[in-house]
């Protein structure tokens, strides 16, 4: 498989970025190997904490919430999901499918033996982390979603999600930066603008972000529907904690939290919020309010 890796220049002085890097290597599902970047922050025997980030951001969406959650004494990783952020970017669209998206997460999983981890998912970050959950449950402890859904193609997606797909096609240059700034609340800074398109030097690094889009299960002759359905039969006897925080301003996945308090049983007595002034990208609008959420649903959910 051939790919790109965005040099390290790239990532040189980022505004509020100062975590250092780590790398594992994942095996492909067809030979070859891959790179993955995460951050990796915290006290080390502290139960983790995984943040997983969506399309097109990386873990510099994470950057709010982890100081926070450090400094209530947790063990943070901050995943970049394969042809994102540091990690490796394969350079065919065809490489990129749902399917590999979770076994490369997987291998990356088992690699670094997660164990009583409390999943933080949004966007893509909840249709690969939720499927790691079901897929690893004793792996996990908690979950808190936001901003995220697990589709199986059995409804309608939405003209908001409809118009996104549609755009990410057509767009000559897809500017990745832009597309974060336009789905947040509040006006974003030139310098974090940058940061976001960091990754992507040019259009060959961005074959990622062009597909998944389009990897998303809108009706039910999509690849994944199988395995999302069995899933979400996993999700439906979860009883461990499982706590909704979505936020006030996101039409892609709004009413979303709701599905989940109806068919996860963990979501029973949970202190679901909705997090006020935050657009798709809630962790940049309101991380702080989120990563405290999250501080609480922890220390409210012992092991």
């Amino acid at each position: 498989m051939e790919f790109l890796r965005t040099p390290d220049a790239q990532f040189e002085n980022l505004p509020d970025y100062p975590f250092a890097p780590h790398y594992l290597t994942v095996d492909d599902t067809e030979g070859g190997q891959l790179r993955v970047h995460y951050l990796d922050e915290g006290p080390a025997g502290a139960d983790p904490v995984l943040l997983m980030h969506g399309e097109p951001s990386w873990s510099y969406l994470y950057r709010k919430m982890i100081p926070i959650l450090v400094e209530a004494g947790h063990r943070v990783l901050a995943v970049d999901l394969i042809g994102f952020g540091r990690s490796d970017k394969p350079t065919r669209r065809s490489d990129y499918t749902y399917a590999r998206h979770v076994a490369w997460m997987q291998s990356w999983l088992e690699q670094v033996d997660l164990a009583s981890a409390t999943l933080v998912c949004q966007d893509w970050g909840g249709l690969i982390g939720l499927r790691l959950v079901a897929e690893n449950p004793d792996r996990f402890a908690r979950v808190v979603a936001a901003n995220t859904m697990l589709p199986t193609g059995d409804h309608d997606p939405g003209e908001a999600f409809l118009q996104w797909q549609k755009f990410s096609q057509e767009v000559e240059e897809f500017p990745t930066g832009k597309i974060i700034s336009g789905a947040v609340t509040a006006e974003l800074p030139a310098a974090v603008i940058a940061a976001y398109d960091a990754p992507f030097p040019d259009e060959r690094y961005k074959e990622g972000a062009r597909q998944f889009p389009l990897l998303v299960p809108t009706a039910p002759d999509n690849p994944a529907r199988e395995k999302n359905l069995a899933a979400w039969e996993v999700l439906k006897q979860w009883r461990k904690p499982f706590l909704t925080a979505f936020s006030d301003a996101d039409p892609i996945t709004r009413g979303g939290d709701k599905v989940f308090q109806k068919l996860v049983p963990g979501t029973a007595g949970q202190a679901h919020t909705t997090i006020e002034n935050g657009g798709h990208f809630l962790q940049e609008d309101q991380g702080e309010a989120l990563a405290q959420v999250t501080v609480k649903f922890i220390a409210d959910n012992p092991r």
